[in-house]
């Protein structure tokens, strides 16, 4: 375990108080009952009276177990006994209500055999836990059929725990319909597997939980673990199928309280076993493993008990705006240039690990130990051959019963470059790792010293496994799993885990570093084509692809230290090439890559790329045009991996516009398509497009309506957009309407884009901002386009707020009409626009501050405005609106939002056209726009729309 987990792993126990503190008792039935006769005076238990104090006295007593049950809580951090304090309460309560109701409100005094009737708790409850918000499953057993006494005693409890404000499951059934539903619906099995007897009749219970172990569970062992298991993979695939999502389930995500749920229930079946502590006995854990168990469970629980009294409600998603709270709850503070919000999800994302770690040993303890009995769970877990097969030419590991292990238990003692071998080995043979290697691996990682790290078939090894496309990111998160990757290489280690907090990124550091490499490995497959069409043109000039995957490896390897973490990663990369055997030169591009790795993002998604001043600008710091290429390909990989959606075609396009305006600068002027080449190559494929395919434009009407366009749109405008915009604009033309929208509805990319055609004005921007804030769309792009003929063409790019597309359409097409009222003088814009919005609560744990920058260097014609601070809802029409009242024209605008951080960047010039030289009016821009951020913090809205 890398030093860095270490830390987090203990730190927060290191610090926790003693927890020899005796746990809070909650107050038991009977006495819960003679605090409700006491009161009931001379009310008679039957009457509403009497039920008015039962439920009195009831709600003060589930009030006090809730505080008293935080309290311990907070003062021992221990998550498993809150909830285990919490269903004890329950419990008690509803004993205390039976009680009542059998005793007191429909006592009967010679009852007969069908008058009888049993509680149980199933479900989580069930199992003897319950978070402060959660649902109780109640089951009421009858013997035969339900009686009216029986139905009395059902409808009092279910309507007193409704009246306390509890959420209440429940089933009504006899023993024989419960046997008959657990047979054909696996829920129901699975909930009578967890049934805990209450109250009531012990007969009744004991029958039930007897005929289910003797005429259900029997033979049906492996059925049940194989629709357990393809549940839980479902439920991985709806949460993303990864556990390090820096906004986790904590119930149903993967790693989170669910997945040991799903492992106990497996335990319960097929072992036979009552507790988890018998699987030591049964060999599926050790003694070791069980204790993680242990800690991951009482962790998992402690932050969703706090989660739940927090928010007040039944919340299981740990939300940005929860989490600063929680880890101040839990006693995580700022260490270490860490946030204490960070090292609280960190260490959630380590447990989260565990729990994974746990789950893997379960299930290749079933597939091994009972093979032959469980033909169908392996055809679920994972294919196997009995036996075992030699490898040739590698002495030290072999095949086992499908899996890679070790020849020999002294096989890394005797050479402990094999603890990197191994996965060289299982990737190459594409083959999974045994249980007993994982462990042995395990056990062996204190091998992994200066020594090994330094040596020279070590980290050969290494870097095989870093360049083989076929199995690489496969591998390096079994590396990343077992612990060996963080100790191999130390500086990645610090990074296991981490997460940054803020929306932009959707995964932990490591994990994306792991991601990034696999795009690569993807785009080398021969994958992603029509997403990455230019890396692939790219990737056949390029001298060594290897450096690629080392970079992409390396390049936020240093994020969370108080320093820039590109120049901290450039001498990390300096030091570990020298590691792998690389040359100075193969050395020196690596660390170039990792400390310019944001450079071509941002420069494509911030700048004009028609300007020629941007490219001339690129081109000085990537020098050659190898290393743009390489750049090029990294920037695309480093933004697919960031997370779901981030990576889209008009980002894309950015970046191609980027290359191509750059490369012939660096390459001498002779480029394989010029920039002339591609306006052209762009006008020719509209043509076609608009001429063929039953468009019917005539030539001259498509040589005007081309000449219409600035160079810049050719090359900036993607070819769908260019045949919308050419349909929007041939439609108002043809009606004599002065204004149009368009929408185009773009799923794969989860946006919507909304295009205007309308005489330019200079309010426009600010009011389509405007608008989209109206409609509570949120922007996270647009293209501003002017024609020659004085007209916007403007495309806002929208994020997408509904799953059916006519929903999406029907919003667009609001905007639309809004923006043109806007403009016709029909409606006016708020002045309080989006206070308080969804977004803007959101945003609210985040602070960033605001930051205004004036160049006149970055552009020949225009003055450049870049501006970024914390996101907010109307930002960018407060911000549009305030470059109008300066009288400032703006010529283009490049809107970018990233997570909680809107970087917007707005080319203008004074009225005349001229650059704003005076150092007094840049200061009055300066203040003017840094005072729409200091609005917000009073409340104003959120940026970007």
């Amino acid at each position: 375990m890398p030093p860095a987990d270490a830390d987090i792993r203990t730190k927060a126990d290191a610090d926790a108080p003693p927890q020899a503190r005796p746990a809070f008792a909650p107050m038991r039935a009977d006495a819960i009952l003679s605090i409700i006769l006491g009161e009931l005076a001379e009310a008679k238990a039957n009457s509403t009276e009497g039920r008015a104090v039962a439920l009195a006295v009831l709600r003060r007593t589930l009030a006090d177990a809730r505080a008293g049950a935080r309290a311990d809580l907070i003062a021992t951090r221990r998550g498993t006994r809150c909830a285990e304090t919490l269903a004890q309460a329950e419990d008690e309560i509803v004993r205390a209500i039976h009680l009542f109701a059998t005793r007191h409100v429909y006592r009967l005094d010679n009852p007969s055999g069908a008058e009888t009737i049993a509680l149980a708790a199933v479900g989580g409850y069930g199992r003897g836990t319950l978070a402060p918000g959660s649902d109780i499953d109640l089951l009421f057993i009858l013997p035969y059929k339900q009686t009216p006494w029986g139905e009395q005693i059902t409808e009092y409890v279910l309507y007193m725990l409704w009246d306390l404000g509890q959420k209440v499951g429940h089933a009504v059934r006899s023993v024989d319909e419960c046997l008959r539903m657990a047979k054909a619906d696996m829920t129901v099995r699975t909930a009578t597997l967890e049934a805990r007897f209450l109250t009531g009749d012990t007969a009744l219970f004991e029958e039930l939980t007897r005929r289910f172990a003797s005429e259900i569970v029997p033979r049906t062992g492996p059925e049940f673990i194989a629709a357990k298991m393809a549940e839980r993979d479902e439920r991985h695939k709806q949460m993303g199928n990864t556990r390090y999502v820096v906004e986790p389930n904590i119930k149903d995500g993967k790693g989170g309280l669910r997945d040991l749920n799903t492992l106990f229930w497996i335990g319960k079946y097929f072992y036979q076993v009552r507790t988890s502590h018998e699987l030591i006995e049964k060999s599926v854990f050790s003694a070791a493993e069980y204790r993680l168990f242990q800690r991951a469970e009482d962790f998992l629980w402690a932050v969703r008990c706090h989660m739940h009294y927090l928010t007040g409600r039944a919340e299981e998603k740990l939300t940005f705006d929860i989490q600063p709270e929680l880890a101040e709850a839990m006693g995580y503070t700022q260490r270490l240039g860490m946030l204490g919000v960070e090292r609280f999800m960190k260490r959630y994302f380590l447990v989260a690990k565990d729990v994974g770690d746990l789950t893997r040993i379960f299930c290749t303890s079933l597939e091994f130990a009972h093979a032959k009995d469980m033909d169908l769970v392996g055809r679920v877990l994972a294919p196997f051959r009995r036996g075992q097969v030699k490898i040739k030419g590698e002495p030290d590991f072999i095949v086992d019963t499908g899996r890679l292990n070790i020849a020999s238990p002294s096989a890394f003692e005797k050479d402990p470059t094999n603890l990197i071998k191994l996965f060289l080995v299982a990737g190459r043979e594409q083959l999974l790792l045994h249980p007993e290697l994982v462990k042995a691996v395990r056990r062996s990682l204190r091998l992994i010293d200066g020594d090994l790290r330094n040596n020279a078939r070590a980290n050969g090894y290494f870097l095989a496994i870093l360049t083989a496309p076929a199995s690489v990111e496969r591998i390096l998160r079994a590396m990343n799993e077992s612990g060996v990757l963080g100790k191999f290489v130390p500086d990645f280690g610090k990074i296991v885990a981490l997460m940054q907090f803020n929306m932009y990124h959707h995964y932990t550091v490591d994990e994306h570093l792991i991601r990034a490499v696999g795009v690569m490995a993807e785009i080398a497959n021969g994958g992603l084509r029509t997403e990455l069409p230019l890396t692939h043109e790219l990737l056949p000039q390029l001298n060594d692809t290897r450096l690629l995957y080392i970079a992409l490896f390396l390049h936020d390897i240093a994020k969370g230290r108080l320093e820039d973490h590109s120049l901290v990663g450039a001498r990390i990369a300096r030091k570990f090439c020298q590691r792998l055997g690389l040359s100075a030169a193969e050395t020196e591009t690596v660390a170039w890559l990792v400390e310019h790795h944001l450079v071509m993002s941002q420069v494509a998604q911030s700048r004009d790329l028609q300007d020629p001043e941007t490219a001339k600008a690129f081109a000085d710091v990537v020098q050659s045009p190898q290393r743009l290429a390489l750049l090029m390909i990294l920037t695309a990989c480093d933004i697919r991996a960031v997370g779901p959606g981030v990576w889209t075609g008009w980002k894309g396009s950015l970046l191609r516009a980027l290359y191509f305006a750059t490369e012939p600068l660096l390459s001498g002027g002779h480029s394989q398509v010029t920039q002339s080449d591609r306006i052209e190559e762009a006008r020719t494929a509209l043509r076609a497009a608009l001429s063929d395919g039953g468009q019917g434009w005539p030539e001259d009407e498509l040589d005007a309506y081309i000449e219409r366009h600035y160079d810049h749109y050719w090359l900036r405008a993607e070819p769908e957009l260019q045949i919308e915009h050419a349909r929007m604009i041939r439609q108002a033309d043809r009606a004599g309407e002065a204004f149009a929208g368009s929408i185009r509805v773009k799923a794969f990319e989860s946006i919507t884009e909304v295009s205007f055609y309308t005489p330019d004005h200079p309010r426009l921007l600010s009011l389509i901002a405007g608008a989209c804030t109206m409609c509570e769309a949120s922007i996270i792009g647009a293209q501003i386009f002017n024609t020659r003929d004085g007209h916007a063409v403007d495309t806002f790019r929208l994020r997408r707020a509904f799953t059916s597309d006519e929903d999406e359409k029907v919003r667009a097409t609001r905007i639309i009409k809004t923006v043109e009222q806007l403009l016709e003088g029909k409606r006016n814009i708020l002045i309080d626009l989006g206070k308080e919005s969804r977004r803007d609560r959101r945003l609210k744990p985040f602070t960033l501050p605001a930051e205004v920058h004036v160049s006149n260097a970055l552009s020949e014609k225009f003055t450049v405005i870049e501006v970024s601070g914390l996101d907010r809802t109307g930002l960018l029409h407060l911000l549009t609106r305030a470059i109008s009242d300066l009288n400032l024209t703006i010529g283009s605008a490049h809107i970018g939002t990233y997570g909680e951080k809107a970087v917007d960047v707005f080319y203008v010039t004074d009225l005349t056209g001229q650059k704003i030289i005076s150092k007094p009016r840049q200061r009055r821009i300066r203040d003017a726009l840094m005072a729409v951020f200091g609005a917000s913090r009073d409340g104003g809205g959120k940026a970007n729309g």
